[in-house]
């Protein structure tokens, strides 16, 4: 099928509605995005396999080829996963490979097991309004219920990171400092199995900072101290977003690290 088709050329079937595409939209492009509405349904969840090539484009009355290219997109994208001889799997932040992907703190020898898993402390989880900072962030109005949580990352030993989040309060009813203290998987794990949001992009400003008196006695480092401050904006599918988080970082043993293409 030519990839250059109109919206017209598919076929939904009853209990399908596809959303409007403009008229140059290419054909995969269209098929890309009904799989993004699947995955933003919940229809496939973290972790579980979503339909073959062959029964995907039997659903959307198009080739192989075409939702081939859709799912390459998606694979590029970090939303799913291709396993050889077993099938696509929608991306998960529990799989080892995935949970340093939003991560860039590094240790200067390279290896990121050399530490272990970080240990973590909560310092406080409380519900307060947004204040206007937060509600632009998050796409909120003023005033609207948010979750603040505050937290310690420590390596061997060693309090490394200090991390203050801003989560919208109705997606995340239900989340306290016990349900955080008790898990002991990524939070982006816990995010998706316990309360369904999936993070999927973020975008993050990097600055130098100097610590105040809290923090430099949460990261136990002397007044005075040059900290990195990491704030990052993540997002859930369709952009949507769903956290704000700024964390501080100690450097003397550690280097921010990522990868441009």
């Amino acid at each position: 099928m030519n990839n250059t088709a109109q919206p017209h050329e598919l076929h939904a079937g009853p209990s399908e509605v596809l959303a409007p595409t403009p008229a140059f939209s290419p054909l995969y492009q269209q098929i890309k995005g009904l799989i993004l509405q699947g995955l933003q349904s919940g229809e496939w969840k973290p972790g579980e396999v979503i339909p073959s090539e062959i029964e995907l484009a039997a659903r959307y009355r198009v080739s192989q080829g075409t939702v081939r290219k859709a799912i390459d997109e998606l694979a590029g994208d970090h939303l799913l996963v291709r396993r050889q001889g077993k099938g696509t799997f929608v991306a998960t932040h529990a799989e080892h490979h995935v949970q340093y992907r939003f991560l860039k703190l590094q240790p200067d020898n390279g290896d990121l097991n050399s530490e272990g898993p970080a240990q973590r402390e909560i310092i406080d989880c409380k519900r307060l309004r947004a204040s206007a900072e937060v509600a632009r962030a998050l796409a909120l109005r003023t005033g609207d219920a948010v979750l603040q949580v505050r937290r310690v990352l420590s390596f061997s030993g060693n309090p490394t990171i200090l991390e203050d989040l801003w989560l919208p309060g109705n997606p995340f009813k239900g989340l306290t400092a016990d349900h955080l203290a008790e898990y002991h998987g990524p939070m982006y794990a816990l995010f998706e199995t316990d309360f369904g949001v999936r993070m999927v992009r973020a975008e993050e400003k990097i600055r130098a900072v100097l610590p105040d008196e809290t923090q430099c006695q949460l990261l136990q480092v002397a007044s005075g101290t040059p900290l990195l401050s990491v704030e990052r904006v993540a997002y859930t599918y369709n952009d949507t977003p769903m956290e704000l988080r700024r964390g501080l970082y100690r450097t003397q043993t550690h280097h921010y690290h990522n990868k441009l293409s």
